[in-house]
Formats: C-alpha cells, structure tokens, sequence
C-alpha cells in the first residue's frame, strides 16, 4: 500500500540555455548554464505485467501545477495557462494522451537519465496494512477515518498484460444501511497498451476511477477540446510575460505561431471487468 502524500520525485534540470527564436524557453526565466530543482508528490501508480514473462513496468502520475514562469519574482503563471502533469516509469518520462484512445498521436518520450540531470524516486508505504473484502468493513474504516488505497487490476487478453492502477481513496460515497460504497477519485493513469514496446509503453491517459464492486471499475479519460473561435479571443492573450515572445520578432520559426493550450474535459469511459482490493492502514500521528 503506497503512501502517496510521502511520496516524491525530484529532479535536477539540465542546463539552461536560450532557444534561437523564444526567449523564455520552457517557461524558465534564469541565466544560461543554470539548472534549477523540482520536487513532487506522486499521487498515483500503475503497473504493467507481462504475463508471459512475469516482467512488471511501473508508471507514475506527478501531482499538477498550472504552467508556470520558472524562476520568477513576479508574474508568475503563465496566460495563456495549461496543465503541467509529469507521467514517468522508473526509466522514461512517457506521453500524456491529449486525444481519446481510438486515435494515434505523437507524443514526446525521453530517457530520464538522459532529459534530467539528476532524479530521485522516494516511494514510502504504509505498516500493518489489512485488505478490506466487504462493503461494511469498507464503511467502517472509513467512518474510522482510516486511510484507504485502492488497487484495481484489469487484463488485456489479447496482449497478454495485466494492468494493476493503485489509488488513494480521496473521496468515497457510503449507503451504510444498505452496505453499499462508491469510491469515486482521482486523478490515475491508464497505459495506451498500443503502444506497448515489451517493455515501455508511449503514452498514458490521465483519468478518475470509479467503483461500486470488487469485480468492475469504469475509468473517464481526459482529452483536449477546440474552443470557439471567440471564445479563443481571450483564451490564447497573454498577460504579462509571453511564453513565446520572439527574440527577434522578423526572425520566426518555420512553425510560428506555435498552438496555444486547449481545455481538457473527461469525456471518454471506459468500463472494464476488473479485481478491485482495497486496503486500510490506521491513520496515526
């Protein structure tokens, strides 16, 4: 049973230096040749398991921050704004799904030992864990204020893989005389299995988790959606800095003007049959 608020990734950015056409690269507001830390919690996992060969790849999702200007004394968000999500396995930063799972996309995957200059996986779990197997010891830890993870596993058959995503229960729904619970949470990650190369996959969708049983769970995946062409008026002006101020305004790349973020809205479910464990540790200190 992880515990998740204890624990973190850190990293040590490359170093700085300036992109030949915008001046604030990546958002970052330093000096060439600095590099600047990042720590975050981990707020969920998931677990790929061949069944073939009993190898497992494990995945994490980072918690979010808005994008930002790093690191700034003023004017400090970025306007137009988007969501900074780091999804990583233990050996790549992978791609977070921007369109629903029915369509290909490219997405960006890189090497952590090669993107950052240092980094650090600090996974903590919990003692004297218990597995709660009914919908009334369900209720009676949580109205114990007990913590409580989630592990729901779900197979793909014809890949061969067994996907395990683990969860804290952040928000459950109770019927206690009837026994019945609704753990409704997130957010988690669910691996694209089509892009799966025997040992990493691609990209991850970010998504909430649901259930109601140990034998089912439905997932509602995030995508990118256009805003309307006035709406995009004030959605994509800047406010103070711009993140793709030009250099040298009469100098642009071949891709000028680069997209602006879109919104996101879960839209996409999907609904699986599935071994759903939910574990207890005693909320102490």
């Amino acid at each position: 049973m992880i515990n998740f608020p204890r624990s973190t990734f850190t990293w040590k950015s490359n170093p700085w230096y300036p992109d030949p056409y915008y001046r604030y690269t990546g958002g970052f507001v330093g000096q060439p040749g600095q590099s600047y830390h990042v720590r975050f919690n981990i707020e969920a996992s998931c677990t790929i398991q061949d069944e073939a060969t009993g190898q497992r790849t494990e995945l994490f999702v980072s918690a979010p921050c808005r994008t930002e200007y790093t690191i700034a004394k003023r004017n400090l968000f970025q306007v137009p704004s988007g969501e900074f999500r780091f999804p990583f396995s233990r050996r790549c930063r992978l791609g977070l799904a921007k369109r629903p799972s029915t369509e290909q996309e490219e997405v960006s995957v890189a090497l952590l030992s090669e993107s950052l200059a240092e980094h650090r996986i600090d996974l903590r779990s919990f003692a004297n864990v218990t597995e709660l197997t009914d919908a009334r010891q369900i209720a009676a830890a949580t109205l114990n204020n007990d913590l409580l993870n989630a592990i729901s596993t779900y197979r793909d058959a014809g890949r061969g893989l067994t996907v395990s995503v683990e969860y804290p229960v952040n928000l459950i729904n109770l019927n206690v005389p009837d026994g019945e619970f609704q753990i409704c949470t997130g957010p988690v990650i669910v691996p694209d299995l089509a892009t799966w190369d025997g040992s990493e996959v691609k990209r991850v969708f970010l998504a909430h988790v649901a259930i109601t049983a140990f034998d089912h769970v439905e997932f509602i995946l995030q995508r990118e959606v256009a805003a309307t062409p006035e709406e995009r008026v004030w959605l994509d002006q800047p406010r103070g800095r711009d993140r793709y101020e030009l250099l040298d305004p009469n100098k642009r790349p071949p891709t000028y003007p680069p997209p602006r973020p879109k919104p996101t809205v879960y839209n996409e479910i999907w609904e699986l049959a599935a071994t759903n464990v939910v574990l207890r540790a005693e909320n102490i200190g």
